[in-house]
């Protein structure tokens, strides 16, 4: 006589299981999401609150507005403002120019140790800003930098207090930022690939117009994006060095924040800083389906 025990059904157990692994998953997390509400979701409802909120200097009391975004938009503001795009798009540009066929020739040599010391010098100086930035350009090409006087490029033209000045400055820590950001892209280009188009017949101008380039296009828009953040939110390196004869939103910001506004406009601070997030949020939009589109082709 046999006896035929129960089967257990294994599904049943491990749904269970799955949950409770679930559950201590989401537990793991409440610390970073309750960082990231503290540290970042309450200076945006502060922020949303204030770029809304206006003040009668009558009466003293507040009220919900849009006030603060329509002065943002206008005169010196929107000066700042387009003038900040520009200075970020001219020097992500070029950043993005320059860093690409530095990375390649970083990648394609044969010296592991200058790779190596590449990468690390661009992760140095991509961390080197703000004022002593600054200082090192001021001292080196300023109006009496060593190479200015060195080379006489005063006589020849040369400011380093306008706007293609401060392109450059911002280059020393954009390029190397963009070589770290594009040479994992280049590292997963496949060694396949290029000899698929060389039996092919397709020279090496080919290869990259054709190949290498739509395949690096997500990327090396995600580096512009990245380039561009970074030079649209640089405030110190530009305050030390022209101060407000070249118009920025920071330096606006900076300025509003310090009360220099009109009575009742002390909240424009706000709008501008929303005005920043907005135009950050555009640039993004426009980067992450690239991305994703990017990460098929690399992965």
């Amino acid at each position: 006589m046999t006896t035929t025990l129960p089967r257990v059904d294994d599904t049943a157990t491990a749904a269970p299981a799955q949950r409770r692994r679930r559950a201590l998953g989401w537990l793991a997390v409440v610390p970073l999401l309750a960082f990231v509400a503290v540290a970042f979701g309450l200076p945006a409802v502060a922020m949303l609150d204030g770029a809304f909120t206006a003040k009668d200097p009558a009466t003293g009391a507040t009220s919900y507005t849009v006030d603060n975004l329509t002065a943002s938009l206008e005169g010196a503001y929107l000066t700042a403002l387009l003038g900040s795009v520009k200075l970020s798009a001219v020097s992500a540009a070029l950043g993005t120019l320059v860093g690409l066929p530095l990375a390649q020739a970083v990648v394609t040599s044969r010296f592991r140790a200058l790779r190596e010391a590449v990468l690390t010098a661009s992760g140095v100086l991509a961390n080197f800003g703000g004022v002593p930035l600054a200082f090192a350009f001021v001292a080196t090409l300023g109006n009496a930098g060593v190479l200015t006087r060195h080379l006489g490029l005063t006589d020849k033209g040369w400011d380093l207090y306008s706007f293609w000045g401060l392109v450059i400055v911002y280059l020393y820590f954009l390029i190397p930022l963009m070589v770290l950001t594009i040479t994992p892209a280049l590292d997963g280009l496949r060694a396949q690939w290029r000899e698929a188009a060389q039996n092919n017949g397709a020279t090496a101008v080919q290869y990259w117009r054709y190949v290498a380039l739509p395949v690096l296009l997500p990327t090396l828009l995600g580096g512009f994006v990245l380039l561009f953040g970074s030079a649209f939110a640089a405030y110190a390196t530009a305050a030390a060095m022209v101060g407000s004869s070249i118009p920025l939103v920071t330096l606006q910001i900076a300025d509003a924040i310090s009360g220099n506004v009109l009575v009742g406009q002390e909240n424009v601070a706000l709008a501008l800083s929303l005005d920043m997030v907005l135009v950050a949020g555009l640039v993004m939009a426009v980067y992450l389906p690239l991305q994703r589109r990017s990460a098929r082709w690399l992965a």
